[in-house]
């Protein structure tokens, strides 16, 4: 793993890419395993499309596979084509998904242009991946599975019900799982090796922050609860909804985790991963949230707030005024990593972990001498431990596994791009950083605005270097 910091450096490795496959709605394949591996828009530049096929469609689907049309190659990519049905499929998802967040849509010839574009820059990626004898197990492609269904809120079973109503296969989407992989795992040996953030950087970046703060700049980080209540609610539901908003409230008030109880209560998209939405502007919060902690003091918790959504419950976590955090939610865990290659393959990797947290979990051996014995990084002289780290620190696959645990649970067996890795989280906290950490957290910043400048050199670099032919266009 690459070194992050000068302690704990094999496992303060960078949180790479930020653009994650599966924005986890099935947005598009072009994203998947758990918010878990994160990839990088396929077009530097163009219109961003959403990646289609990581959003399930509705439960009645939305193609008829009798009424597709007959196929025909639009492209060739290094002498492998790209056919109309596959631009048409993909299209008719991102369709759907820009439709259900209220995004006007594209002309359908333009729309057909963005998407077959994209689907070129991710054969190019998958062919590099092939070259360079990158390739993806079995296993990964299950965990991914199931990270797509959780995000999407249903079962592994349920989801592949939906996509066989649009007309994609489960062997079809395993291949775009395995294919989405590959193209991430070149990009991430090609992409971050480029990438170095110097401490000048760092300061420059600082000197920025400080120039800008004002006090129409304020920052701020909330955590969010939502107890959602339906638009066609009666009074009895609502004041049920209220009742449990307020039973919320009253825990928090005595001292219950918020994370903990943001996974057990709230409806909103961010809740299974501890409701914390980021610093960010404040314009860029709901006027209703902005004023509800105008006032209050970091740490506290105000609502419950009534919107058309339903009833919200707020922490202010952090406030500041000149873009660098100066309290942040921390994790301290450790983790066995075993490497996979030399005949090791990522499922027999993840048997062999399941088998030293089930010994762990029946007492029969402690966490921390597993990890001295069979750890393969740096971390494994300590008992795996990694400090306590805040967000950005970890690999977003390693990231999003670690932020589901409560302390004292520990992880199934995790694929990350380093290997697999089981995570026990020992205790979670919200601290003051100290400069040092407000720091780190800044070079992240500067990393991930790097990566995406590298990133788009490299594809744009890439893509010259392939041949591509054009045929008929798309329909």
């Amino acid at each position: 793993m690459r070194p992050r910091a000068a302690s704990h450096s094999t496992m303060n490795f960078p949180h790479a890419m930020k653009h994650r496959v599966l924005p986890l709605a099935l947005a598009g394949l072009t994203a998947l395993a758990a918010q878990a591996q994160g990839l990088r828009p396929s077009g530097g530049g163009a219109m961003r499309l959403p990646s289609a096929l990581t959003t399930l469609p509705p439960a009645g689907g939305v193609a008829d596979a009798g009424l597709r049309q007959a196929d025909y190659i639009v492209a060739l990519v290094n002498s492998e084509p790209i056919t109309n049905n596959e631009v048409r499929q993909r299209a008719e998802r991102v369709a759907q998904q820009l439709t259900g967040q209220g995004t006007p849509l594209p002309s359908h010839e333009q729309l057909a242009r963005e998407v077959l574009e994209r689907l070129i820059l991710e054969k190019i990626q998958i062919q590099l991946a092939k070259e360079s004898g990158i390739k993806v197990d079995d296993y990964a492609i299950d965990q991914a599975e199931q990270n797509v269904a959780r995000q999407n809120d249903v079962s592994v079973d349920e989801m592949h019900r939906r996509l066989a109503a649009d007309g994609i296969s489960r062997q079809r989407f395993r291949d775009d799982l395995r294919n989405q992989l590959l193209a991430l795992r070149v990009r991430e040996r090609e992409v971050e090796a480029r990438v170095r953030v110097s401490d000048l950087e760092v300061d420059q970046y600082l000197q920025e922050q400080q120039k800008q703060a004002a006090p129409g700049k304020e920052e701020l980080n909330l955590g969010h609860i939502l107890i959602k209540v339906a638009e066609n609610a009666g009074p009895e539901e609502v004041a049920q909804r209220q009742a449990r908003a307020q039973e919320l409230l009253g825990k928090l008030r005595s001292g219950g985790d918020f994370a903990a109880l943001a996974r057990e209560y709230s409806d909103a998209p961010e809740g299974p991963n501890g409701a914390v939405l980021g610093l960010r502007p404040a314009s860029r919060y709901p006027e209703l949230f902005v004023n509800a902690v105008q006032k209050v003091e970091v740490g506290d918790v105000v609502g419950p707030l009534r919107s058309p959504a339903g009833f919200h419950i707020l922490k202010l976590i952090d406030k500041t005024h000149g873009g660098v955090p100066t309290v942040a939610l921390q994790n301290h865990a450790r983790h066995i990593l075993l490497r996979v290659g030399s005949g090791l393959s990522e499922r027999q990797a993840a048997e062999r972990l399941e088998e030293l947290r089930q010994r762990v979990l029946r007492g029969q051996a402690e966490f921390a001498a597993l990890a001295r014995e069979y750890s393969q990084d740096g971390s494994a002289k300590s008992g795996g431990d990694l400090g306590w780290a805040g967000p950005g620190r970890y690999v977003p696959e390693f990231e999003q596994a670690l932020d589901a645990l409560k302390p004292g649970e520990i992880s199934q067996p995790v694929v990350s791009r380093f290997g697999v890795h089981l995570i026990e989280l020992l205790e979670r906290r919200e601290a003051k950083l100290t400069q040092r950490e407000q720091r780190d957290m800044v070079r992240d910043q500067v990393r991930e605005k790097k990566l995406d400048e590298a990133y788009t050199t490299w594809i744009q670099e890439a893509r010259g270097r392939a041949y591509v032919e054009y045929r008929d266009a798309p329909q």
